[in-house]
Parts: C-alpha cells; structure tokens; sequence
C-alpha cells in the first residue's frame, strides 16, 4: 500500500507566489488611485478655502515705530524667520490702526513693511500660496495612499495567516488518520499477526 504525504493531499492550498504578487501589485494600484483622488480633492478644498480667505484679506502697507525685536525660538531658524515690530497702518481706507506685526529681522523704526489684514484691520496671516496648496494636497494624497496601501496589506497578511492555518489544521487531521497506519502501530493494536483459535 502506498502512502502520501500528508501536506501533499488534503493540504489548504496557500496560494502561489504569482497570486500573492498580482494582488499586491492590485493594491498598490488601488493605492496610487486612491492618492491622486484624495490628492485633486484636497487641491480643489484648498483652493477654494484660499479664495474665500483672499476676500476677506488685504494687503496694505504699514510703517514701523519702533525697531524689530530679535526672532522668535520658533521661526529663528525657519526659512524665512521673522521678527515683531510696532507699526501703524490704514484700513479701511482713513482708519488708522497700530498693532505688533510680522517683519523681516532687524527692521530699523520708521521702515515701510507689507502687512496683510483683515475686513476689520486687525493683521492676519498672509493668505497661503500655490506652492502651499500643493504641499498640503500632495502630503494629504500620499497620506491616503499609505492608509490604503497599509490596509490591503494587512487583509493581505489576514488572508495568507487565515490559509496557513487551515493548511496546518488540515496536515494535523491527515497525520492522526495515516500515521497509525504508517508506523504500524494500527497492526499492533488489532493484535494482527496473532493466532486465535
């Protein structure tokens, strides 16, 4: 009598190495996809939410009353670092104001500077720009990207765990019914191989 080996013939099949591949390069695919949706959508909220704060901020010009401050720790070593400065300015038109704002490092007292403010007058950051826009899309599209890639991977692992386990299962149920059979221990039990009257 011929036996086989147990994994090789009740086994859970795992899968080949070409299955696991196209369904991982499916996920990248579904991955990518998902980042450049969420990428143009991010891109088309920050635009709009850049117009309607462009309509509500002005760019006028105010004059500093006294010298710029040093830097702040925070913005010391920023790209573009900035120091506080008094000034005074008008907006609307006529209405003066005076207030601390943003300037460039060692603004001496009495320097024209560019401010944004708001309806009200009160200084406000600067509206972002394109560059901005593009940077917060693009980080928020490889976010989702990630999210989504992470996700089919971990399905991915589930799945090959799930498959694996079965397989195993299935080995254990296989050698319990062939082993005794195997080892003769089957003939043993029986008292094959003993005379009766």
């Amino acid at each position: 009598m011929t036996y086989r080996e147990p994994s090789e013939s009740r086994a859970v099949p795992l899968g080949n190495g070409s299955h696991q591949r196209a369904f991982l390069v499916l996920i990248l695919m579904v991955a990518l996809v998902c980042g450049a949706v969420a990428t143009g959508k991010l891109w088309e909220v920050g635009a709009a939410a850049d117009r309607d704060l462009a309509a509500h901020r002005h760019r006028v010009t105010a004059t500093t009353t006294g010298p710029a401050e040093d830097p702040p720790a925070t913005t010391r070593y920023d790209t573009k670092p900035y120091s506080l400065a008094p000034a005074t300015w008008e907006q609307p038109a006529h209405v003066r104001h005076s207030g601390t704002v943003h300037v460039p490092p060692r603004t001496p007292r009495g320097q024209d500077v560019t401010v944004w403010v708001d309806d009200a007058g009160l200084p406000v950051r600067q509206p972002g720009d394109t560059a901005d826009r593009a940077l917060a899309a693009f980080s928020g599209g490889v976010t989702a990207a990630g999210v989504v890639g992470l996700a089919g991977a971990g399905v991915l692992a589930l799945v090959r765990r799930t498959a694996e386990g079965r397989r195993y299962a299935a080995w254990e149920r296989e050698w319990e019914r062939v082993e005794p059979v195997w080892s003769g221990r089957d003939h043993r039990d029986t008292g094959a191989g003993t005379d009766h009257d």
